[in-house]
């Protein structure tokens, strides 16, 4: 029994041993991914196909250079960029002249240092359809 007893523990620090040299070269692995420098520029990200989707960015700082995975979602403002991110009021009410309603957004948050406007507006065509926006009531027996 003893013998069993040694060879569990035996084993045991085998395994042990195994996983902490694993996290060691996982460690290894991301100090070499890692950069000293602090000062990183982002340009755009440029989808692999068409306008929207999966893509990439890339970045320097100094003389070292890098991409980095990134996505456009499909229904982005392209006006605007997709990575400005903005807070956008209610639609106003239709113009008659122009047939177009308009909103402004105030700038949130602009990713990846990017050059964003700090107010942008925006138009859609006014709906043809007229929403009611109460239903007819039917009388409860008060007659």
């Amino acid at each position: 029994m003893q013998v069993r007893g040694l060879l569990l523990l035996l084993l045991a620090l085998i395994l042990l041993a195994a996983t902490a040299e694993a996290g060691k070269n996982k460690k290894e692995k991301a100090k070499k991914d890692s950069s000293e420098c602090e000062d990183w520029r982002w340009g755009p990200c440029v989808p692999n196909s068409k306008d929207c989707g999966l893509g990439y960015r890339e970045g320097t700082c100094k003389d070292e250079s890098k991409k980095l995975k990134c996505k456009i979602p499909c229904n982005w403002k392209k006006k605007f960029g997709a990575d400005c991110k903005y807070k956008f009021e209610s639609w106003g009410a239709c113009s008659a002249q122009t047939g177009v309603k308009t909103r402004s957004g105030i700038l949130k948050k602009a990713l990846y240092n990017a050059q964003c406007e700090e107010i942008v507006y925006v138009t859609k065509p006014c709906s043809s359809k007229i929403k009611s926006k109460s239903k007819a009531k039917k009388g409860k027996g008060k007659d």
